[in-house]
């Protein structure tokens, strides 16, 4: 059984109600339908029938279960509890309707938030900002988490390195510049998401262009105080930087470039210093290596909301369904 095929196996052991409010997008209900033949999750699609009927031509939608808010009793209700969350920002009881009604994010944001459900996929033909903004305003942060951050799960074929080709990459879609403070929180926190999804212990690896100090500039020095501040906030979690890639990875050069360190050469875990180098990275390994890349799945939202890539499949939709669903199963 592969990496995916276990999340889904864990995600029907529990199942959970995952909302996807990009019913206009035939991936989408592609994605629904198989989600519900494999009964990995109980799907919501959020949006106009007749729009959502006319998206499916051919396609049989009979089991899937549509919420439409023109036409849904919950629709009022949520308008009201959306008033009164956001009536300090200056949100009115006319305008919280007319967001609910025009995007479908926000609906779908409030009926997790009022326990209708237990989780958000989206971003198949969105932004990740018109994504995130609803979530981050609706559902907020977890307690104690400093920040927001976004990684991929990839998993790649006839590969040994990392956990049997298994990697988180870290931030890949959301955090453009962040600080040592910032980038510690993200290793945390992916290190997090690797042991809940992979279920194996997480070696992170703090990424550079240096190794232990083989290169100066500020850019070095924010990863090696990165690797500072998260040692010493999560001594629970193995992390080691800064490291090249080729040292975190494979095994002798590790040995070679950083021998002192029980994370170089075993990384399974790799933060990227910045949005740039985390974005192109995933993408490189995804086209040349063939790998598959779930995500961007989002890390620190009180309960589970994840992006999509705008070029993803409708399979890659139903892989972050079920991760999304194991989440929501932590929650």
């Amino acid at each position: 059984m592969n990496f995916i095929e276990r999340i889904k196996e864990r995600a029907r052991s529990d199942k959970k109600t995952i909302i996807l409010p990009e019913s206009m997008d035939r991936r989408v209900i592609e994605a629904a339908i198989e989600i519900e033949k494999e009964e990995i999750a109980n799907i919501v699609l959020v949006g106009r029938e007749s729009d959502i009927n006319q998206t499916a031509a051919e396609l049989d939608i009979s089991n899937i279960n549509i919420i439409d808010p023109y036409n849904s009793d919950v629709t009022e209700e949520l308008v009201v509890k959306l008033y009164e969350l956001r009536k300090e920002k200056g949100m009115t009881l006319e305008e919280a309707r007319k967001i609910l009604l025009e995007d479908y994010m926000y609906y779908a944001c409030m009926l997790v938030k009022t326990g209708r459900a237990d989780g958000v996929v989206s971003g198949a033909c969105h932004s990740t900002s018109n994504t995130l903004r609803p979530a981050l305003q609706i559902i907020k942060t977890k307690p104690g988490v400093k920040l927001v951050s976004s990684f991929f799960l990839m998993v790649v074929p006839n590969c040994e390195y990392g956990e049997n080709g298994a990697f988180v990459f870290a931030d890949c879609g959301l955090e453009q510049n962040p600080d040592s403070e910032k980038l510690a929180a993200i290793a945390a926190s992916s290190a997090e998401s690797f042991k809940l999804l992979v279920e194996k212990e997480p070696m992170v690896a703090m990424l550079s262009h240096s190794t232990v100090g083989s290169a100066k500039h500020a850019d070095v020095d924010k990863v090696k105080e990165a690797t500072s501040i998260a040692k010493e906030n999560y001594p629970q979690y193995k992390i080691d930087g800064e490291l090249q890639l080729d040292a975190a990875i494979v095994p002798e050069i590790g040995k070679s470039k950083a021998p002192n360190s029980e994370v170089a050469g075993c990384a399974n875990v790799l933060v990227f210093p910045d949005l740039d180098a985390g974005n192109i990275g995933y993408k490189l390994v995804q086209r040349l290596a063939k790998a598959e890349a779930y995500g961007p799945v989002c890390q620190g939202i009180a309960s589970p909301v994840n992006d999509l890539s705008r070029g993803c499949s409708s399979s890659d939709i139903v892989g972050v369904v079920a991760i999304t669903a194991v989440q929501a199963q932590n929650n």
